[in-house]
């Protein structure tokens, strides 16, 4: 008898992401929206729908995204030029966010930097300096968005925090200080605000394979430390995170809040 075909294997698809109609037309702010997570937040917020406003120091990608994503049809986010080490600056941009969009209901606590450091190395100075960039401008984020989102009664607030401080890494002791403080925060402010309908989450990513990581940090051997360390043998990247925080801000999660989200592949 002639053998039996074997049956095909089905064609691989594309993967299929979620819309969030509740997106449409909500006032977002981001901070660190220029580059890396950052810009990939800027992106999916602007493809749903949403009116956004970034605020950062990088000048020239910041522009170039809101070249790229008016290009594509969507309103141009707001780009605001911000030291988020300045706090009267900080919250001067987040009242010119406020007069642009009308309100803020949701925000994205993502700007960071975990420059490396030894133990050795620090001082007062840069103790000081890497929770100015790290921590406080989370709680003043904050503070500032928080009289329109009670006006309103509703807004969520997504903090990003890291799985380094789990882990937990090394050679980067005030970043992971500072990141497990992050937690703490969401988790008192999510009680202190939750009866005025905000609700309050921290996301907390793995190694997510950004440009300037992959400029800075991934060598060979790093890579191979991550795969093997991950269940998922692949690069998390920053559109995965992205993903996460867009369900965060969308209703599909309004009875969401005093959690911690890990997007690390399997690492931890």
């Amino acid at each position: 008898m002639p053998d039996t075909p074997k049956p095909s294997a089905p064609p691989k698809s594309d993967p299929v992401y979620a819309t969030y109609p509740s997106l449409q037309n909500r006032a977002v702010l981001l901070t660190g929206g220029a580059t890396g997570i950052g810009a990939s937040l800027v992106t999916h917020f602007a493809r749903q729908g949403a009116r956004v406003a970034f605020l950062d120091i990088q000048d020239a990608p910041a522009h170039r995204l809101v070249a790229t994503l008016a290009a594509e049809g969507h309103p141009a986010p707001l780009y605001l030029r911000c030291d988020l080490t300045n706090i009267p600056a900080l919250q001067s941009a987040v009242e010119q966010a406020l007069a642009a969009l009308g309100t803020i209901d949701v925000l994205v606590n993502n700007a960071a930097n975990d420059q490396r450091h030894s133990i050795e190395s620090v001082t007062p100075e840069s103790f000081d300096q890497s929770i100015a960039v790290n921590l406080r401008p989370q709680f003043f984020m904050i503070q500032a968005v928080l009289p329109a989102m009670r006006a309103a009664q509703r807004g969520s607030i997504i903090n990003m925090s890291s799985i380094s401080w789990i882990i937990p890494s090394t050679g980067v002791p005030l970043y992971i200080a500072a990141k497990a403080a992050v937690v703490g925060l969401t988790r008192t402010l999510a009680h202190e605000v939750g009866r005025d309908n905000i609700r309050v989450n921290a996301v907390l990513p793995g190694a997510i394979a950004t440009e300037r990581q992959q400029q800075l940090w991934y060598t060979p051997a790093y890579k191979a430390e991550i795969l093997a360390s991950q269940a998922l043998k692949r690069d998390i990247l920053p559109e995965d995170v992205a993903r996460l925080v867009l369900f965060l801000a969308a209703d599909d999660s309004s009875a969401i809040t005093n959690q911690s989200y890990v997007i690390d592949g399997g690492w931890v």
